[in-house]
């Protein structure tokens, strides 16, 4: 395992939709992965969870300190994540950050279930902390290419 990955060591992933990022996570599960980074596959998924869920379900609310910035993190951010042009190393929100001890099958299960979750939704998204109001597939390509960051750190093991 490597602690620091380079953007070289990395896989290149990009997601039409959550489904093919649910899907990428149960093939890396069936298949095996080494890691170029610091999380495990059921981390990525609980990470996922952690940051996806509040879409639905609403972000903690001293996330909203720094809405004053949203105009200028659409402008300058959204598009540059959005081209999977997302920076490695920063430090991720302790609430966000998943524990160690997790099992890969349970964690993949329970991002399926929550990217079901997601589409299947008929209400009002929560606005995004960073953000801002986004509409459902805005919301899902977001989803989808934080889903892509994240996953590009395990290497399948090659099929037999």
């Amino acid at each position: 395992m490597r602690k620091n990955a380079v953007a070289s060591d990395l896989r290149v992933l990009q997601f039409a939709n959550l489904d093919a990022a649910s899907d990428e996570a149960q093939s890396l599960l069936q298949s095996g992965y080494d890691r170029c980074g610091n999380w495990s596959l059921a981390q990525i998924c609980r990470h996922l969870r952690l940051v996806q869920d509040p879409s639905i379900d609403a972000y903690p609310r001293w996330m909203t300190l720094f809405a004053f910035l949203r105009p200028v993190m659409r402008r300058t951010l959204l598009p540059r994540l959005l081209q999977g042009n997302s920076p490695i190393g920063i430090p991720t929100s302790p609430i966000f950050v998943p524990p160690a001890e997790l099992d890969d099958a349970d964690e993949v299960l329970l991002f399926t279930r929550s990217v079901d979750r997601f589409k299947s939704y008929q209400g009002k998204y929560a606005a995004h902390p960073g953000f801002g109001r986004m509409d459902r597939d805005a919301l899902e390509t977001l989803h989808a290419t934080h889903a892509a960051h994240h996953l590009r750190f395990l290497k399948p093991h090659p099929r037999s």
